[in-house]
């Protein structure tokens, strides 16, 4: 079974907030401030145009930081702890090899979704590829590409590999990836067509180590899981089906700063959501008063307020607080 977009949501919420009150959701976490990620347009345009979601990630800025991969041990699904090792078992090690990351999303029916990312770094494909024939797995050839199954390859949530140089690997969905290598073909419009998000990812590449721009379909599933109590703000939901977009960028240091920005429709809308949200943040500090102190501290120090037609939200986390959340699990999410 595919992955639901609402579980999609959530875990990009959730690495880009670091726990941040599951209201602020692939992948991961990051002594001197470190620059920010920028991603070249060229890989950008190997996706296709129709991606809803697209994120970044700098893993080898991230992985300097002592507490990375206490953060990636909590937040990362089971599932892809799994592909993590059927990739090492071919020799290609995700801690080490990989230097940057930028993945995808597609809606699918049904409420589901395709993943289809691409990786970066430093791979040698003959011997891997090498590996994936000795351990006879079940591989299909699109393009002269042969895509390795992680599972019998037939299933529509199977995850399949591929590299597509010595320093590109690609992997997905099987249907986003057909996608991807159509896009490589000519056959099928890039990313860098979308009238919609192509703009926003300008604007958000190097924004941070972590960046991602969601259309607005992800833009509503992440604005009701930042704002749980919707429904009791009845302008506030209207206002959110209309959102048209969300950038979510992170910087870090010692700590993390978090920020997003919601595309309202108007300045109106986004200072009523800037009320209802801020009235939201309040009951969930309230919430988590009793239960989780380290969360409530963190809460008291988010930032709600319009600029225009956006909603900017930010949330700093200090790297005591960090590491209060990462000992209390704050960042274990259900998958």
């Amino acid at each position: 079974m595919r992955q639901p977009i609402r579980g999609s949501v959530c875990r990009l919420i959730a690495i880009a907030s670091l726990g941040a009150a599951s209201l602020l959701g692939a992948l991961l976490a990051i002594p001197a401030r470190s620059s920010a990620g920028s991603l070249s347009t060229a890989v950008v345009g190997m996706f296709p145009k129709e991606v809803g979601e697209f994120a970044y990630a700098d893993l080898k800025a991230a992985r300097k930081y002592s507490w990375f991969k206490q953060v990636r041990e909590q937040i990362l699904p089971s599932r892809f702890r799994q592909f993590e090792q059927f990739l090492i078992s071919a020799g290609v090690d995700p801690d080490t090899q990989v230097e940057e990351l930028a993945w995808g999303g597609i809606s699918i029916d049904k409420g589901g979704e395709d993943i289809v990312g691409v990786a970066l770094g430093n791979f040698d494909p003959s011997s891997t590829e090498a590996r994936f024939k000795t351990q006879k797995l079940p591989s299909i050839e699109v393009h002269g590409y042969h895509l390795y199954a992680f599972g019998s390859g037939a299933a529509a949530g199977d995850i399949l590999f591929f590299f597509l140089d010595s320093n590109t690997a690609a992997f997905g969905h099987r249907p986003a990836l057909e996608k991807l290598i159509d896009v490589r073909f000519g056959g099928s419009e890039s990313l860098l067509t979308n009238d919609t998000i192509f703009p926003l990812i300008g604007e958000a590449n190097g924004s941070g180590l972590i960046w991602a721009v969601l259309d607005k379909s992800y833009t509503h599933l992440a604005m009701t899981q930042l704002l749980p109590q919707v429904n009791q703000f009845p302008q506030a939901a209207t206002i959110i089906d209309k959102l048209h977009a969300m950038i979510i960028s992170i910087e870090a240091d010692s700590g993390i700063n978090a920020h997003f920005q919601a595309v309202c429709n108007s300045p109106d809308d986004a200072n009523l959501l800037a009320a209802a949200l801020q009235a939201g943040l309040m009951y969930r500090r309230y919430q988590e008063s009793s239960t989780n102190q380290d969360l409530a501290r963190v809460l008291d120090q988010v930032t709600v307020g319009p600029a225009g037609d956006r909603l900017k939200i930010n949330v700093p986390v200090s790297e005591d607080q960090l590491n209060a959340l990462i000992k209390s699990k704050s960042f274990a999410i259900p998958m």
